[in-house]
């Protein structure tokens, strides 16, 4: 596979100042947040959003994906070297940055973050020779930024809503980014930074990326000096907007987007799009995994239908005969994937229980039980007080089941581990 990532360059006939922007820092564009922000704004809330405890350091924890690939004859050294990207980029993320606006300059590229975990899902679907290019669309992702300058230069000097509204027709009119049709679940490629970049079709976390990206550069360069906040939507129909942080209303509060919250938008997308129980939307991505597996006493508290039922267990009948992917039935690879990267972030303790029970549906039983206990742990030492509700009780007797199930597993001779753990790893052929 050979990736295309070039993009035209944009001609000016004008010679004023501001249309030369873009050329000016054309060649210092890879150390665009290289520099120290001049300010930080940090959102006041209540307590920490994180329930994972520090106990438990991410950094430690043995994940198996690529070593599973590995064993199983397919080449990881690509998905490997995205990861120790995505990695570097997650280290810089302070306690205070990780609660920082998006639009607000900080020490990590939120665009080459979200193009590392392309680089890896590419690479574990894919199988190619050539890794995606990061530099290659960070390069069409400056270019937009640029090409604002070459197009919208008399918008620096008119008022804060003005150039924001100049910024936007740029944006969704003639470049012709808009939000993804999907409704239920996202096509992949609404998903990922390169393919939005490419298409100009994306999920709202990826259009916020790209209009924060584009107003950091812009801000880099000295072109504006007012407060900038962008609004994240959360229907199913409105797009990113920019508006003057002066002129801001309470309300608006809740739809800013910080750096770890978009990260962690980008990533669940990406659990929830590929996790291998689609139909069964009644629930938890974890209760759907845990019905699956018959750790769930009832069928359904809301009385799934026979349809939702024998759904789930044909995803798992796909499983055991080594089916990894499948149109509308997820993809276990990107789907552990994203929970390794989520768990990496050091957010959520759930995030180790789903990893878990994902490991069991592979037939990792052993690495599933050490997960889960890590997942009891946190959970017991956490000082955030536990919901009570039964969707909540529902998941903590199913992960009582599935404990009790490891352990018996753990007491047999050896660690029994089925053959389609492997198969459905190897399997390299394509469901289209």
């Amino acid at each position: 596979m050979t990736w295309v990532a070039s993009s035209s360059s944009s001609s000016s006939s004008s010679s004023s100042s501001a249309m030369a922007v873009p050329s000016k820092f054309a060649s210092n564009r890879r150390r665009r947040h290289s520099s120290s922000p001049s300010c930080l704004r940090v959102l006041c809330r209540s307590g920490s959003s994180s329930s994972f405890s520090r106990s438990v350091t991410s950094s430690h924890l043995k994940f198996c994906l690529h070593d599973a690939l590995d064993s199983s004859g397919i080449q990881t050294s690509h998905a490997r070297e995205a990861r120790e990207g995505f990695c570097s980029q997650i280290q810089k993320l302070s306690d205070i940055e990780r609660e920082t606006s998006i639009s607000i300059n900080g020490h990590v590229d939120l665009g080459k973050t979200a193009l590392y975990i392309a680089a890896e899902d590419d690479s574990l679907v894919s199988h190619s020779s050539v890794p995606l290019p990061v530099d290659a669309f960070i390069d069409r992702l400056d270019d937009l930024s640029m090409g604002y300058c070459s197009h919208y230069n008399s918008s620096f000097r008119s008022s804060p809503e003005n150039f924001l509204d100049s910024l936007e027709k740029y944006l969704y009119n003639k470049k012709g980014f808009r939000r993804s049709k999907a409704r239920f679940q996202l096509e992949s490629r609404a998903l990922y930074l390169h393919s939005v970049l490419t298409h100009r079709s994306g999920s709202t976390a990826m259009l916020s990326l790209i209009y924060s990206d584009i107003l950091k550069m812009l801000r880099l360069w000295g072109l504006f000096d007012f407060d900038v906040e962008i609004f994240f939507p959360h229907d199913l129909h409105s797009l990113p907007r920019g508006y003057h942080k002066l002129k801001s209303k309470e309300s608006d509060q809740a739809h800013i987007m910080t750096s770890q919250a978009l990260l962690v938008e980008i990533l669940r997308n990406l659990k929830d799009a590929f996790w291998p129980f689609q139909h069964d939307r009644t629930g938890s991505l974890f209760l759907r995994a845990a019905r699956a597996a018959n750790c769930i006493d009832k069928p359904d508290i809301n009385e799934d239908s026979g349809f939702q039922l024998a759904s789930a267990k044909a995803a798992q009948h796909r499983l055991e005969r080594g089916v990894w992917t499948s149109v509308r039935f997820g993809d276990i690879r990107r789907a552990l994937a994203a929970c390794e990267r989520l768990i990496l972030l050091e957010t959520d303790a759930k995030e180790l229980r789903d990893y878990s029970i994902l490991l069991y549906h592979c037939g990792f039983y052993e690495q599933s039980l050490e997960y889960l206990k890590l997942y009891q742990e946190s959970e017991s030492s956490s000082t955030q007080k536990q919901s009570l509700d039964p969707l909540s009780s529902l998941e903590e007797g199913a992960v009582d089941k599935l404990m009790v199930r490891l352990n018996l597993i753990s007491m047999e001779e050896g660690w029994s581990t089925p053959s389609y753990a492997r198969n459905f790893l190897g399997n390299n052929s394509e469901p289209w």
